[in-house]
Parts: C-alpha cells; structure tokens; sequence
C-alpha cells in the first residue's frame, strides 16, 4: 500500500486593490484531509501581514488566531469537529468578513 501525502497552497483574491488575499494550505493523505491553515493576509507598508488565522495546529481543537498590531494574538475556539466542514467554514468566513477583519485591526493599530 502506497501512501501519498499531497501538500497543497494556494491565494483566494479579496477586495480590489491587490492588498488582500486569503492563504489556504492543505494536507492530505491518500486523499483525506488531515490538516489545513487559512488565513487572511493584508499588504501594509509592503509587507503582507497575517489578520486572522484558522488551523487546528498543536494538537488544539479548530480554532480562529485573532493577531493584534502588537504582534499577540487572541484564540478563539470553533465548534466544529469535521475538517472538512471547518476548512469550509473558514473559507467562507474570511471571504465575507475580510474588510471587517481588516478594519478592526487598523483601529487597534491606530490606538
């Protein structure tokens, strides 16, 4: 029996100006989902940083990283227990509220 690993990244565009994108990795094996990161990126001072991020990393159950301009973030907890459900949760998330997302940072920034 072979087992094939398929590491998979690509961009999801959001907004009009080229400063917003949505980054999904993706690992499966043998055609299961076995582990994801999603995550909202802006283009600030030319620099793309991370605003929000979605994984079960470290062992932790599907959660949402909330970054702060300070560089902490906060962790909130998702209750979703399928990956796939939580990949496509995600997704949708970041898609529909990315300018919130962004907006909430920048006045955190500002402060």
């Amino acid at each position: 029996m072979y087992i094939i690993n398929v590491d998979k990244s690509y961009f999801i565009k959001v907004g009009f100006d080229g400063c917003n994108r949505i980054r999904v990795h993706i690992l499966s094996v043998n055609g299961e989902l076995k582990d994801f990161i999603c995550q909202y990126e802006t283009l600030i001072d030319g620099i793309w940083l991370p605003i929000i991020r979605y994984d079960c990393a470290h062992g932790q159950p599907f959660h949402r990283d909330v970054m702060l301009p300070n560089g902490e973030k906060e962790k909130q907890f998702v209750d979703i227990d399928s990956l796939k459900l939580s990949l496509d949760y995600a997704i949708q998330d970041l898609k529909t509220r990315w300018a919130w997302y962004k907006e909430r940072f920048l006045s955190k920034r500002r402060k």
